[in-house]
């Protein structure tokens, strides 16, 4: 990727990022302030730079292990033990620290199986833009990563909060996952 591809990216995902969390925050709390509506948009920004900053992790880490794990195939199924061990985490975790709430074990899957779902969603459509091979690098980055960038909402048990930050990081998560094989042109090879 160049430097004109990467600061397309950039503002691109700084822009999705402020769009998305300023629509989350409005539909949550509808205000007119202006003061406040600022806010809204400069907790966007923050929300996209911390989504790229995963991305570029997650991306360092996939280049690492394929050159480590030479096996053919092996770091797929090291990425689904991890989004296996994601889920359960992000639910039996929950539940032990705050079960104080009596949400139930029930209460506390509904933020795991939508992220599931929504990783699954993309990369559905990720492998159909590409080929069959980007399916699981997808949904290990927009599963786990969004999740571990998602982590501060995560342990306030608040689900504003945890909605105020999971959209915004999952729109430019997708973004960005959506627009690297455009950016490096490379359709039919890339797996990612």
């Amino acid at each position: 990727m160049n430097i004109k591809n990467y600061t397309y990216l950039f503002f691109t995902t700084l822009f999705v990022g402020a769009v998305t969390a300023f629509l989350t925050q409005m539909i949550l709390t509808p205000t007119q302030d202006i003061k406040v509506i600022a806010l809204f948009l400069l907790i966007g920004l923050m929300f996209s730079v911390l989504s790229q900053m995963g991305f570029f992790a997650y991306m360092m880490l996939n280049y690492i292990a394929k050159g480590m794990i030479t096996k053919k195939g092996m770091w797929e199924i090291v990425q689904w033990i991890l989004i296996v061990i994601t889920f359960l985490d992000v639910i039996i975790l929950r539940y032990s620290f705050f079960e104080e709430n009596n949400a139930g074990i029930l209460g506390y899957s509904i933020l795991p199986i939508f992220m599931l779902i929504a990783a699954l969603f993309i990369a559905w459509v990720k492998s159909k833009a590409t080929n069959f091979h980007a399916f699981t690098p997808t949904v290990f980055f927009i599963f786990v990563v969004t999740i571990i960038e998602a982590v501060p909402s995560i342990r306030e048990n608040n689900v504003n909060s945890t909605i105020v930050m999971i959209v915004p990081l999952l729109s430019c998560n997708f973004w960005q996952i959506m627009k690297l094989h455009k950016l490096v042109g490379n359709k039919q090879n890339n797996t990612q």
